[in-house]
């Protein structure tokens, strides 16, 4: 097929059963990822990945400053579309595509990643304190594999300069969410006091909270995941959490847990055993992984967490795993090697309420969570399926 038939082809399988509105979005965003794969990938490909994310995150920030643009793009890409909406934790969600954590860590740009389409943006790493992260270079493509390998270690202006950041972003109907971590230098003994700071600090800020506790590039994070750190982690923060609604006369904040795919089934058991025992709301599956599957580009012996396609398989089984596990009884949001709407599609099925995009972003353009949004809801209508809760755990 030649380049300059892919457009209409891929715009011809979204647009059944479309309004008018919709249509047009949807003309808008295929042609916006042809031109983003054709042209605007490959320059920025020629910056280093951290510069080509810093200038796509000021960009957005731009749009998002723009008077009306905001309003309009969330006109056009989060028209209403009941089949997709997807309600947990006690929240509502205009659609089950999400940006992850780590594209947007300081809040800079939530709104305008919502008005590209996305039913909710979570911002962070968050830590109390303002860190620098680790020596760069530390992020790193690897085209012939479409994935990142980043060894970030959580940089961002601290809780203070990003609430301070929030305090007027409104998203609706999309939700935003707040990740939250330790501290490069607190030992673990006293991580429940970064969080629970975090925790405060945000609590008014966020629709939801995700304790990350598995990424890589903190020295120790992960041991945050085994039950002697866990079970008291998880009991303070309910505990804070529900004296703070108490104290504003509204529900608790929901809180999710950001897991490692790098578990074994003991700790994957234990992990869900305490998630319902101290009543989440939910598991995030997965953060970057360790492991160096099969890969073709040069820059693979490089350290730290890999995302992107490679890690499809791994999340998409580890999703499959934890609905097992919890009979469908803990929601699951599904992260890492989503590039496309079949990704997203297998993702759901396997178990997952609601799916996050980033490496995504990287390789096919910022118009990916409207594609996958319109290629989950072709979908439905092609199956007969009322609704996208109806594709959930459906493989399982």
């Amino acid at each position: 097929m030649s380049r300059s038939a892919r457009p209409a082809t891929a715009r011809a399988a979204v647009t059944t059963h479309l309004t008018a509105r919709q249509k047009l979005a949807t003309r808008l965003a295929v042609s916006g990822q042809y031109g983003y794969r054709s042209a605007l990938r490959p320059l920025l490909f020629r910056l280093d990945p951290e510069q080509a994310h810093g200038l796509a995150l000021r960009l957005l920030a731009l749009v998002q400053r723009t008077p009306g643009l905001c309003s309009l793009l969330r006109w056009l890409f989060l028209a209403p579309a009941p089949e997709l909406v997807v309600t947990l934790g006690g929240l509502t969600f205009p659609n089950p595509v999400g940006v992850a954590a780590g594209l947007d860590k300081n809040g800079l740009a939530p709104a305008a990643l919502t008005a590209l389409g996305f039913g909710h943006v979570e911002v962070g790493t968050v830590t109390p304190a303002p860190q620098a992260g680790n020596p760069r270079p530390r992020l790193f493509r690897l085209p012939e594999d479409r994935a990142l390998i980043n060894r970030l270690g959580f940089p961002n202006d601290g809780v203070e300069a990003v609430a301070r950041r929030l305090r007027s972003v409104r998203l609706a109907p999309a939700r935003l969410g707040l990740n939250i971590g330790k501290g490069r230098e607190t030992p673990l003994e006293r991580a429940a006091e970064d969080y629970l700071l975090l925790l405060e600090r945000l609590f008014d800020r966020a629709d939801y909270i995700v304790l990350n506790v598995s990424s890589p590039n903190t020295p120790d994070l992960r041991q945050l995941q085994a039950r002697q750190w866990l079970d008291p982690l998880l009991q303070a923060l309910q505990a804070r959490n529900r004296a703070l609604a108490a104290a504003r006369g509204r529900p608790p904040r929901p809180l999710f847990l950001k897991i490692a795919p790098d578990l074994t089934p003991a700790d994957l058991e234990a992990i869900v055993a305490a998630a319902l025992a101290h009543d989440l709301n939910g598991l995030i599956a997965t953060n970057t992984t360790v492991r160096r599957p099969w890969l073709q580009s040069p820059a693979r012996r490089e350290t730290g967490g890999l995302s992107g396609h490679p890690l499809r398989e791994t999340a998409t089984a580890l999703v499959r795993r934890l609905y097992r596990l919890t009979e469908g009884r803990l929601p699951i949001i599904g992260v890492g090697g989503i590039l496309s709407p079949e990704d997203a599609l297998e993702r759901i099925r396997a178990g997952a309420s609601l799916v996050q995009v980033y490496t995504g972003l990287v390789y096919e353009g910022p118009f990916l969570g409207w594609l996958i949004a319109q290629g989950v809801r072709a979908h439905l209508h092609r199956t007969g399926l009322p609704h996208v809760a109806d594709l959930v755990g459906q493989d399982v």
